[in-house]
């Protein structure tokens, strides 16, 4: 009995609790909804904006002051733009209720950045995919307030230069893909025409201007294309001057290819602007087809266009081609040739000379396994005889081209791969074109002294101190000889392990072709240098299409020379099974007298059956003189190798 009535105390307690909980989350659930409905009621609706707004036959409002504007509003427009969704007043937030019809001019107070950042921060971590665009709009919102319309009006610091609005129709931003998107493309230039009026008119007149006003053609270029749309800043700015000319290969790819693999464009794809840019010689705004009698590069203007900045540049200018494609043999011939036959004589010599290059690594690995060939004493061993092989002057003809060589290679392929992160990061410490141009020809003018004051030597030799001695065909002469011919056959012999090595006298072929090689390198890339250098001059006689054809041998020429040196040249003279790590016999002069027996053995038994071979022989060079050697071939190759390095990279991503 006591325990059925405790049970039914507690049933009485548990439902009166449970009664007077359910009332209670019913009254705070009638409260909530009484203050949302209150706070609804705060949001006037659109169509209570529109009884005025959307009045189409009363689209300009006059206030009582005179003032006139434009309040009309196309609610269907609205209705399918990006803000279609929202209500008038979450933009327009001085409208209330009270004052929901308002006769007097209420002050812009739309704040779209605020809006968006704080949609934003509740919408960031969505994965819904309709909030990604606006990860998009916050990135064109910061290019906005670095750019120039964002910053303080000069004539009134009140106000922005521009503000979303004056650019965009709030009312009518259409969504990607959509007719109003297309409509708003079509009106961009009489958009920024509201500010920029000349820009505007020229622009009206311009072949781009004509393709979308007249034709309709919304694919044509419009103002936001060169510009961007929110990053913008002042033409004058070097970062614009490099925008725009990168903008405008976004149309043009073609042109912009061949506008990047001349001077011009290579250094402006470094970061400068001290070159001819697109609209440097096509105009900007209104710019007009090649044909057309106003264009800047009408044939008739052209000269006029160049003198811009080639001050005495004479009609031979008119024949360059500053578009010129090797790959267009119709319409540049001379060009197409060029390129073929650079092309097809980089790939015979290198055929050849690393097919010679493995051969000979091979044969000479397999004859020091079975203990042939040279073997070098330890270092320790005093009392070795030297053979004095190149005087003072060979040794310091040596040195400055090699130093005035490798300074040409390294400003001269960061113009060729101006492409390349490195060739942006040496250009900078270089200190800009500028200073790369007066780098690349201070080097240029020791290597050509260097090379005329040889030949003044080697002549003097010649024909003066040896005059009745010298034999043009001697074992000491440079001049090649049938002989070379039967020891590049005896060599291959060699290298298929059909007979021995063969001997040489004084000069090898191989070291023959190292000697010749400087003096084609100097006919083709001095001259073709020269040219470049001297435009204006080379233009009074020669036609301006030769620029074409020298900018493509000066640039095939160096990259063989370069890639000759540091593979096949370096091969030859340090990284041969007999010779590596290093050589340093062109430093100190001197090479032991059983490697010279070795590698020269003709000339050794020649000195020695004349008597004359005593007079060569010298000590073991100084200690001094073998570190500061060995020091600074380990830099000199060091620095061939890095910059051998730095061409392939170059070459292998070159499109």
């Amino acid at each position: 009995m006591i325990i059925r009535d405790l049970i039914k105390t507690w049933l009485i307690v548990a439902i009166t609790l449970t009664g007077m909980g359910g009332y209670a989350a019913l009254v705070h659930a009638e409260t909530d909804a009484e203050a949302s409905q209150a706070t609804a009621k705060k949001v006037i609706p659109n169509k209570k904006c529109n009884k005025c707004h959307d009045d189409e036959d009363e689209k300009v409002w006059e206030y009582d002051d005179g003032t006139e504007k434009f309040i009309y509003v196309d609610p269907d427009k609205f209705e399918h733009s990006v803000h279609g969704e929202q209500y008038c007043v979450d933009c327009h937030t001085n409208v209330s209720l009270s004052r929901g019809e308002h006769d007097e001019k209420l002050p812009i107070t739309v704040g779209c950045i605020q809006c968006h950042k704080e949609t934003w921060e509740e919408q960031k971590d969505s994965t819904d995919p309709k909030h990604k665009r606006l990860k998009v709009v916050m990135e064109q919102i910061d290019s906005y307030m670095d750019s120039v319309h964002a910053r303080p009006n000069m004539a009134d610091q009140s106000k922005t230069n521009a503000t979303c609005h004056d650019c965009h129709d709030a009312h009518n931003i259409g969504t990607i893909g959509s007719t109003q998107r297309a409509e708003f493309r079509s009106k961009n230039a009489e958009v920024c025409g509201e500010c920029h009026e000349k820009q505007e008119h020229d622009y009206m007149t311009s072949i781009h201007g004509k393709e979308v006003m007249e034709k309709n053609n919304i694919e044509a270029a419009v103002c936001s294309d060169c510009h961007t749309s929110h990053n913008i800043d002042s033409p004058d700015k070097d970062s614009v001057k490099l925008t725009v000319t990168k903008n405008c290969g976004t149309c043009h790819e073609e042109s912009q290819k061949t506008y990047l693999a001349s001077y011009h464009g290579q250094v402006n794809r470094l970061g400068y602007t001290n070159t001819a840019k697109c609209f440097d010689c096509h105009g900007s705004h209104d710019l007009k087809k090649v044909d057309d009698p106003a264009s800047k590069v009408h044939l008739d203007n052209r000269l006029e266009t160049c003198q811009q900045c080639h001050e005495d540049a004479p009609e031979g200018f008119l024949s360059f081609h500053a578009h010129g494609n090797a790959n267009d043999f119709e319409r540049y011939p001379w060009i197409w040739i060029t390129t073929k036959f650079m092309n097809a004589l980089i790939i015979i010599v290198f055929l050849f000379f690393w097919t010679h290059v493995l051969l000979w690594f091979y044969r000479e690995f397999q004859d020091r396994r079975a203990g042939k060939g040279y073997m070098p004493p330890p270092p320790s061993k005093e009392d070795m005889v030297y053979f004095r092989r190149f005087s003072v002057a060979w040794r310091i003809i040596h040195l400055l081209f090699a130093v005035s060589t490798m300074t040409l290679v390294l400003t001269g392929s960061t113009l060729l791969f101006s492409h390349t992160e490195w060739a942006v990061f040496v250009m900078k410490m270089l200190g800009g074109p500028q200073i790369e141009a007066i780098v690349h020809r201070t080097a240029a003018t020791i290597w050509l002294s260097v090379f005329f004051a040889h030949i003044m030597i080697a002549s003097y030799t010649v024909f003066i101190a040896k005059r009745k001695t010298f034999r043009w065909f001697g074992p000491t002469s440079m001049l090649p000889t049938w002989q070379d011919w039967d020891d590049i056959k005896a060599m291959f012999a060699w290298f298929f392990g059909r007979a021995e090595r063969p001997n040489f006298d004084r000069w090898s072929y191989w070291q023959k072709f190292d000697y010749w090689a400087p003096f084609w390198g100097a006919g083709v890339i001095g001259l073709s240098g020269v040219m470049l250098f001297f435009p204006t001059k080379t233009a009074i006689i020669l036609p301006g299409f030769v620029f074409n054809i020298a900018t493509i041998v000066h640039a095939e020429e160096a990259l063989l020379a370069t890639v000759f040196l540091f593979t096949v040249h370096f091969f030859n003279a340090h990284f041969r099974p007999d010779k590596f790590p290093m050589s340093t016999t062109i430093f100190t002069g001197a090479i032991p007298l059983d490697e010279f027996k070795h590698e020269h053995k003709l000339e050794y038994e020649r000195l020695q059956a004349s008597g004359e071979l005593e007079k060569y022989l010298i000590s073991k060079p100084s200690k001094a003189m073998a570190t500061g050697s060995n020091l600074l071939g380990t830099i000199l190759i060091f620095a061939g190798l890095t910059l051998l390095t730095l061409v392939l990279i170059g070459y292998t991503t070159m499109s």
